[in-house]
């Protein structure tokens, strides 16, 4: 079995047309074809049912095309890691970062980088914590910047760090989800609401897959706040199309703080801050999001890679 063997098979299986694969690889179709009768005789199976124009993968074609992907993305590593042992000054830098992160923190820290070494490629791709966390253990990123939890299932294959610097607690805060609220809504001029008045008004939230939405739960249990009760009247996949929809005056919403500074000078958005007053003279509640930082645990790291995450740790 070789490579070039495995490459075909792939844009087969993916394009589940014979013709347009070889078009995609710029090959003939019989060219095509016989790796893929070669792969077929050898080990004695089907990897594709052709009926006329329709091509169906079998079960042998899925394992195949499941173990196929993993030896290209571990050979492409490999020759990347290759040709980064004397320097880092050409090579490429895999990120992929939840949505906040990506839109308001890292494109500085990618500038930054980029100043420093011009000549590696940076390559990054948002999303929200659970696919950035998935992303990771596959091998599509070398590095994830996320805001959530690590499902347990993945725990075992990631490294999982807090991001930190000498700039640990300016971090922090600006990381902090605040409860906001827009003009029309009944707390706009309230400066502080007990824990259980949450279950009062209504709420615009992420998606489950989201950092700040997992880590507002946390919270909220924290506070012996059940989610579920909630009433949560819009569920969205953006933190942006979030602020805009309580901004227009619907419900609240917990949105990270670095989000709303300019609706807060604007007085379009408020912040009410919780306060537990059965505690003595009253204690403020926060919710603080920590930046995590991921790679896989087995995977052989680049000089990119490890280039990025110096410094990060060096300063913001």
């Amino acid at each position: 079995m070789t490579f070039e063997q495995l490459r075909i098979f792939l844009a087969v299986a993916e394009l589940l047309h014979f013709t347009r694969a070889a078009e995609a690889l710029y090959m003939t179709q019989p060219a095509v074809s016989a790796a893929i009768q070669s792969l077929e005789a050898k080990y004695g199976v089907k990897l594709f049912h052709r009926a006329g124009r329709n091509t169906q993968i079998t079960d042998a074609g899925k394992l195949l095309q499941m173990e196929a992907q993993k030896i290209l993305e571990q050979v492409a590593l490999t020759e990347r890691g290759l040709r980064e042992l004397n320097n880092i000054r050409q090579g490429e830098l895999k990120l992929g970062s939840s949505l906040t992160i990506g839109n308001y923190w890292l494109p500085s820290k990618i500038s930054q980088f980029k100043h420093q070494y011009p000549g590696i490629s940076v390559n990054c791709t948002l999303g929200n914590a659970e696919e950035i966390c998935k992303g990771t253990a596959i091998g599509l990123f070398d590095l994830g910047l996320v805001t959530g939890e690590v499902k347990a299932s993945l725990q075992n294959c990631l490294s999982q760090e807090v991001v930190e610097s000498v700039y640990a607690e300016r971090l922090a805060v600006r990381y902090r989800l605040q409860i906001v609220v827009g003009k029309s809504h009944s707390w706009y001029k309230c400066k502080e609401v007990s824990p259980e008045a949450l279950l009062t008004t209504t709420w615009v939230m992420r998606e489950s897959g989201s950092g700040a939405q997992q880590v507002f739960e946390q919270a909220l249990q924290s506070w012996g706040i059940d989610p579920a009760q909630l009433n949560v009247v819009i569920v969205l996949n953006s933190s942006e199309m979030v602020k805009a929809v309580v901004e227009s005056g619907v419900g609240a919403a917990a949105i990270p703080e670095l989000m709303v500074h300019n609706e807060l000078k604007l007085s379009t958005l408020h912040v009410v801050q919780v306060i537990d007053r059965e505690k003595g003279s009253g204690t403020k509640l926060e919710i603080i999001q920590p930046v995590w930082k991921l790679k896989h645990l087995q995977r052989f790291q680049t000089r990119a890679a490890n280039a990025f995450e110096v410094m990060l740790n060096q300063g913001f």
